[in-house]
Formats: C-alpha cells, sequence, structure tokens
C-alpha cells in the first residue's frame, strides 16, 4: 500500500509537470504571436517602402526586384539577425535550410495543385534562376558541411547574389514582381511613410528577438535541438508570406510569377542572408543538420531541377513535392 509519503512525491511530481505543459502553452502563444507580429510588420515595411521607391523616382522593375522580392523574405533576414545578436547562431543555418526546403518542396508543390492551368516555365530568366538556384545550393552545401559558415566564405555566396541581381536589373525586360495598387490619401504623405517605416522596424527587430526567445525555451522543454526547431517551426512560420503571395497569384492564373518570386526567395535566402549575418558573427551548423538536412536541402534543389528540365510543372509533381516535404518534416520530428 503507498504511503504518505510517496502520495506527496506524486502529486508534487504531477504540479511539475502541470507547471511544465502550462509553460510549454505559453511558450508556445508567445512564440505564434511574435511570428504574426514579426510577418505582418514586414509587410506593411513592405508596403511603405514600394511608396518611398515611388516617389523617389525609382522604376518599377528596380522597386519590384530589390524591395518586393527582398521584402518577402525579410522575416527570415530577421530572425537570422535576431538569433545572430543572441548568439544563437545554430538557429540561423536551421532556418535557412527549412525555409528553403519549404519553398521548393511545400510552397512550389502548393502553388502547382492550385494553378488553374498547367504551370509553363517559357520565360528565359525563369530558366536562368534555376541556375542560380542550384549555384546558390552548392554554395550553401560548401559553406556549412564543416558546421561552420565563415566570413569568408559567405561573402563569396554574397558577390554571386549581387550577380544575380545584376543580371535581373539589366536581362529582365517587364517581368517583374507586380507591385501593389499605388494607394489613395495617406499612404502618399512623407510623415507617414517614414512613421511606418520606423514603427515597422521597431517591431520587426522586438517580434523577432522574442520569436528567437521563446523558440530556445520551446527546444528546452521539448528536449528536442534548437536549431531542429528553427527548421521546422520557425522556417514554416516565416515562408508563409511567399505562401501566400504564391497561392494567390497560382489562383489568379499567373502561377509562372509566383514560381519565380519563390526562386528569388531561395536565392536570397541561401546567398544574401549568410553574407549579411556573419559580419556580425559566424553561422554554426549542428550535426544534426549535417547529417540528414542539409544533404536533403541539395538533392531536393537537384531534384527540383531535373523536374523542370521539360519547363512545365503539373499538378501531379506538385503533389509529389509536397508528399517529398511531408516525408522530410515526419523524418526530423520522429513520427514517421
Amino acid at each position: 500500500m503507498p504511503s504518505i509519503h510517496d502520495s506527496a512525491e506524486f502529486s508534487r511530481v504531477l504540479k511539475i509537470e502541470e507547471c511544465r505543459e502550462r509553460v510549454v502553452k505559453m511558450t508556445f502563444l508567445i512564440f505564434a504571436l511574435s511570428l504574426a507580429a514579426l510577418l505582418i510588420a514586414a509587410r506593411f515595411f513592405t508596403l511603405a517602402a514600394e511608396q518611398v521607391g515611388r516617389k523617389l523616382g525609382l522604376s518599377p522593375l528596380v522597386t519590384g526586384l530589390v524591395i518586393v522580392a527582398i521584402g518577402t523574405s525579410l522575416p527570415e533576414l530577421a530572425a537570422s539577425v535576431s538569433a545572430a545578436r543572441s548568439s544563437q547562431s545554430e538557429l540561423i543555418s536551421g532556418n535557412l535550410i527549412g525555409s528553403s526546403l519549404s519553398n521548393i518542396l511545400l510552397v512550389l508543390g502548393l502553388t502547382a495543385l492550385m494553378a488553374t492551368r498547367r504551370i509553363d516555365l517559357g520565360d528565359h530568366y525563369l530558366y536562368i534562376d534555376l541556375h542560380f538556384l542550384i549555384a546558390t545550393a552548392w554554395i550553401v552545401f560548401v559553406s556549412f558541411y564543416d558546421g561552420k559558415a565563415t566570413f569568408g566564405e559567405t561573402q563569396v555566396g554574397l558577390v554571386v547574389y549581387l550577380v544575380y541581381l545584376f543580371y535581373l536589373l539589366t536581362a529582365t525586360q517587364g517581368n517583374v514582381t507586380e507591385l501593389s495598387e499605388k494607394p489613395p490619401g495617406i499612404w502618399n504623405r512623407w510623415a507617414w511613410l517614414v512613421f511606418l517605416l520606423m514603427a515597422s522596424g521597431f517591431v520587426i527587430d522586438y517580434s523577432s528577438r522574442a520569436a528567437i526567445e521563446s523558440l530556445v525555451k520551446i527546444a528546452q522543454a521539448i528536449g528536442v535541438a534548437p536549431a531542429v526547431v528553427s527548421m521546422t517551426l520557425l522556417s514554416l512560420g516565416t515562408t508563409l508570406p511567399e505562401a501566400v503571395v504564391s497561392i494567390l497569384a497560382a489562383r489568379r492564373g499567373k502561377a509562372e510569377l509566383a514560381v519565380g518570386n519563390i526562386l528569388g526567395s531561395c536565392i536570397f535566402n541561401g546567398l544574401a542572408i549568410p553574407g549579411i549575418i556573419t559580419w556580425l558573427s559566424p553561422i554554426t551548423v549542428p550535426s544534426e543538420l549535417i547529417g540528414f538536412s542539409l544533404p536533403v536541402y541539395g538533392s531536393a534543389v537537384l531534384f527540383f531541377y531535373l523536374l523542370t528540365q521539360d519547363k512545365k510543372i503539373s499538378p501531379y509533381e506538385g503533389a509529389v513535392l509536397v508528399l517529398m516535404y511531408l516525408l522530410f518534416l515526419g523524418k526530423v520530428a520522429h513520427v514517421i
């Protein structure tokens, strides 16, 4: 028969476990709210930056390729900067690899499934993007495979991204990201635009730091490596802008534009973000990513490249991409 002492010990352990569950739930809530604030603030920042570009007389080409394209990757960049400032650089590699995988497999797959017709990659610039995507994957693999991406390694990638940007600005004629409609009223006032840029920038900084802090606590609470949680929860959250924009474009019959935006985001994530982050600190790549996720990332890019050699993506191929991502996610989460 259990003693009073055993019953008291059991009650104490039960209360500790209940407290732990409440803390985990609260931390998940904080992470979700921080991520939502980050995405909303990034959207307002991008909209304000578009209008500043218009008022400064920048061409739609420059505004579309630079401001809008980079704006969709702003959550990944903000989260990576916050992780570097918090000495959590292993979260950066997880977020970058996870974001690229979710873009290539999940978002592109959903875009193909949701498109009103088969996606034809007939535009020359889009086919060139595939070559730059292969180069991006190669540079990321070489930089990450030894467990640390250094300043010199990532600056090579940053130079390649500048070459890619120069190519877009000089070779692309009219095939650019569509800008939002010119808004009336208050959006044309300099004071409002400056305030919006400053306010959304503050929210981006604060929410990204809160998201990183809560992510580390979640990893500690569930006993999983922070890089793995970053590669799943954080990367899925930060790719929401690409997912929403791409699926809406697919439903409007403009899936080719969506695919171009996704590829551009993957190239920016793999080349520009590491090049920017290593000005703050080197990027640590945990062994959990090197042994499985990094090879999966490289093979996913190669598979997508081979899949699109006919310059077409069918809904059936989109379904294959989504299933591949679900398999990867299941393996990482240890549910398969």
